[in-house]
């Protein structure tokens, strides 16, 4: 869907012009940097699911100019491959349609890009987009090193008495070299998918969205093929250096997949039982404050995948 008109255009630039505002007003409020930058891919996903991929287009470029001429190039190249390209490119996925008979279906009716290839692109833009960021940047084991002499130095200053031995500092350290860029990569799939959620919805409500509206607990999956990715992910971060960092990385991304088809799953094994609000209120709950719980949602993602094909009849939204 390519739609090469004024009002794809107008919509597109304006759409950018508010992503890279949105994303100028993350470096001036940090206690809210991470909503705001993920809330910079909303204008591209409406402009690129409502309008198509001029639109879409056109609004990343407008992003990028806009955040090249008020902050800087380096700040708009980093935007561009963490957030507003990826975003771009789910509003292609997302819009992405074939004739149904070529995959056995039925006559009349299309076959639109499967919400678990759309997930897997997500993990894997971000896994690249980190990639990139951090070879821009020069991010190496001495920028966690940096932040747990902080921390550490914080706590002695609320307790004179604290005196961690250097061997537990080191081990603290070589552990929280994997645990950031696990936790960035995961953290940013899930923002963005979030993103692409509340778009979905809000083009529908316009009635522009070509796109059926999907049933997420039953469609939303990850791939296969995912696993192996993931199992590489885990099987790097014992090499050691940039190879484990990546791998965690990859753990990171590909990991909140997973568990974001747990968390699709369990909504969709709980529907119709008359417990599953307070349960799924504990679940959520038990995740933000414990974390550990999570494991049950990602090997439950891990243990059901499959890809969902949304069919419907040609012409039909």
């Amino acid at each position: 869907m390519q739609n090469w008109n004024r009002t794809s255009l107008i919509t597109g630039a304006l759409a950018g012009i508010a992503a890279a505002l949105l994303s100028m007003g993350a470096n001036t409020q940090s206690s809210l940097a991470i909503v705001l930058y993920a809330a910079s891919a909303l204008p591209i996903l409406i402009a690129g699911l409502g309008w198509g991929n001029a639109a879409a287009i056109t609004a990343i470029i407008a992003a990028g100019v806009t955040a090249a001429s008020l902050v800087s190039s380096y700040f708009a190249l980093l935007i561009l491959v963490v957030t507003l390209v990826p975003a771009g490119w789910l509003s292609h996925l997302a819009n992405l349609a074939r004739p149904a008979p070529e995959l056995g279906g039925p006559e009349g009716a299309l076959a639109w890009y499967p919400l678990s290839d759309i997930l897997g692109h997500l993990a894997g833009l971000v896994t690249l987009g980190m990639i990139i960021v951090a070879t821009i940047v020069g991010y190496d084991s001495s920028v966690s090193d940096l932040m747990v002499d902080m921390v550490v130095e914080a706590v002695k200053a609320q307790e004179p008495l604290y005196n961690p031995d250097a061997a537990a500092i080191a081990q603290l350290k070589s552990m929280f070299t994997l645990a950031l860029p696990l936790v960035q990569g995961a953290i940013w799939v899930v923002m963005l998918f979030a993103a692409y959620y509340i778009a979905t919805r809000i083009v529908q409500m316009s009635g522009r969205s070509v796109r059926p509206r999907e049933d997420i607990p039953s469609s939303l999956r990850m791939h296969r093929n995912a696993i192996f990715v993931f199992l590489a992910g885990l099987i790097l971060t014992f090499l050691g250096g940039a190879p484990a960092a990546i791998g965690a990385l990859v753990c990171g991304t590909f990991g909140a997949g997973f568990l974001l088809s747990g968390f699709a799953s369990f909504h969709f094994r709980t529907r119709g039982k008359s417990w599953r609000l307070p349960v799924l209120w504990i679940a959520y709950l038990s995740v933000l404050v414990f974390t550990i719980p999570a494991v049950f949602f990602l090997l439950s993602g891990l243990t059901d995948t499959r890809r969902t094909i949304a069919v419907t009849p040609a012409g039909k939204s």
